[in-house]
C-alpha cells in the first residue's frame, strides 16, 4: 500500500505579487515625501523667512499643487493595499497578539506597531492634508497660527512621532523583505536606522516647538 505524502503548498498568486510591488512603491514614494516635508517644516528653526523662502520656491515650481494632488492618492492607495494584510475582525487581532507574545520576535512587534500606527495616521493624516489643501499658501504666519490655536499642538505632538516611527519601520521592513537588508547586515542597519530616527524625530520636535512658541 502506498501513501501519498505530497505536500500542497499554496503559493502567492501573481495578483499578490503585483500588490506587494505597489505597496513597496507607494510606500517608498511616501517615505521620500515625508523626508522632503520634514526638511521643509524644519526650515522654521532658522526663522520665518527661511520657511517662507523655501515654500515660495516650491510654489514657483508648482510643486505644492502637485503634492496636493498626488500625495493623497499615494496615501490612500498605500493604505488600501497594505490593509489587505491587517485583520480587522476581533478574532484575527486576538490571534495576532497571541502569536506575537508567543514568538516574541522583534520584526513581528515592529509590524504590529506599524499596523497600529497606520490606523491613527490614516485619520490624523487625512485631517492634516485636508487642512493644508484648504490653506491658500504655506506661510510661517499661517502655520504658527494654526499650531498655536485650539488643540493643534497636541494634534501634531501625536502625529509627528507616529509618522516618523511608521516611516522608519517601513524603510526597515522594505529593506528586509526585498533583500537590501540581509541577516549579516541587519544589526548595522538597525543601528543606523535607529540613530537616524532619533535625529530626524528630534529635528521635527524642535521645529514643532518653534511653531508653538514663535511670534510672527
Amino acid at each position: 500500500m502506498s501513501v501519498d505524502a505530497t505536500m500542497h503548498v499554496v503559493r502567492p498568486g501573481r495578483r499578490d505579487a503585483y500588490l506587494d510591488w505597489l505597496q513597496m512603491l507607494t510606500g517608498t514614494g511616501l517615505v521620500l515625501f515625508i523626508a522632503f516635508h520634514t526638511l521643509l517644516t524644519a526650515s522654521i528653526i532658522f526663522g520665518a523667512g527661511a520657511l517662507d523662502g523655501v515654500a515660495g520656491a516650491l510654489e514657483a515650481l508648482h510643486l505644492d499643487t502637485l503634492a496636493h494632488i498626488f500625495v493623497p492618492i499615494l496615501f490612500f492607495m498605500h493604505f488600501i493595499i497594505a490593509a489587505r494584510k491587517i485583520p480587522f475582525r476581533f478574532e484575527g487581532q486576538e490571534a495576532i497578539w497571541r502569536d506575537a507574545r508567543l514568538l516574541n520576535h522583534r520584526d513581528t512587534w515592529l509590524w504590529l506597531v506599524q499596523a497600529g500606527s497606520a490606523m491613527i495616521i490614516l485619520v490624523m493624516g487625512a485631517i492634516h492634508m485636508w487642512t493644508n489643501i484648504n490653506d491658500e499658501a504655506i506661510l510661517a504666519a499661517t502655520s504658527t497660527a494654526r499650531v498655536q490655536s485650539g488643540g493643534w499642538f497636541l494634534f501634531y505632538l501625536i502625529l509627528v512621532p507616529l509618522v516618523q516611527l511608521h516611516v522608519f519601520i517601513g524603510v526597515y521592513r522594505i529593506g528586509v523583505k526585498w533583500g537590501f537588508i540581509t541577516d549579516a547586515t541587519r544589526p548595522k542597519a538597525v543601528k543606523i536606522l535607529t540613530i537616524a530616527f532619533g535625529c530626524v524625530l528630534a529635528i521635527a520636535l524642535i521645529a514643532l516647538a518653534r511653531y508653538a512658541t514663535m511670534t510672527v
